[in-house]
């Protein structure tokens, strides 16, 4: 993969419905060199897939916080992945990694307020083997690359 491929992906990220030419302005390529690319990128399965982010309809998401999580785990019973499976209910947690260092995991949750964070908060602190919970709330995004603005195709 080269510099070519890596700015065609970057355009697709963003929007998955920037037309060939659009995108071979862009990058200075043939529509052509362009529409090769994106089949082998397609056939490699680099490319997985196309999809819409959609929007909720009267959502607005005012808060986001990454909350950190640390368990009991002597019990042989309990793992990140059996505390994951529980977190995975809880509609406004967008993601759960298990992390390295003192803390289990990290959880990454948009509400619409913070009275919504601190019910998701009530729910997290209502498992038995929770040992410790830390919320750092967002102040700003700067940018997000895994959920970035609209392409100017």
């Amino acid at each position: 993969m080269d510099k070519f491929d890596r700015q065609i992906l970057d355009i697709l990220k963003i929007n998955a419905r920037c037309s060939v030419s659009d995108i071979a302005r862009d990058v200075s390529l043939s529509r052509s060199a362009v529409n090769a690319r994106i089949k082998k990128l397609e056939s490699d399965k680099v490319i997985t897939g196309y999809c819409a982010q959609v929007a909720e309809p009267n959502q607005t998401k005012n808060v986001c916080a990454y909350i950190l999580l640390k368990f009991d785990m002597s019990s042989s019973d309990h793992s990140c992945e059996s505390y994951a499976k529980r977190i995975q209910s809880i509609d406004e947690v967008q993601w759960c990694h298990s992390i390295s260092g003192e803390t289990d995991m990290m959880l990454y949750v948009e509400v619409e307020s913070m009275e919504s964070l601190n019910r998701v908060r009530d729910q997290l602190q209502s498992y038995p083997d929770l040992r410790h919970l830390m919320t750092h709330t967002v102040l700003t995004e700067f940018f997000n690359k895994l959920n970035p603005t609209v392409h100017s195709c």
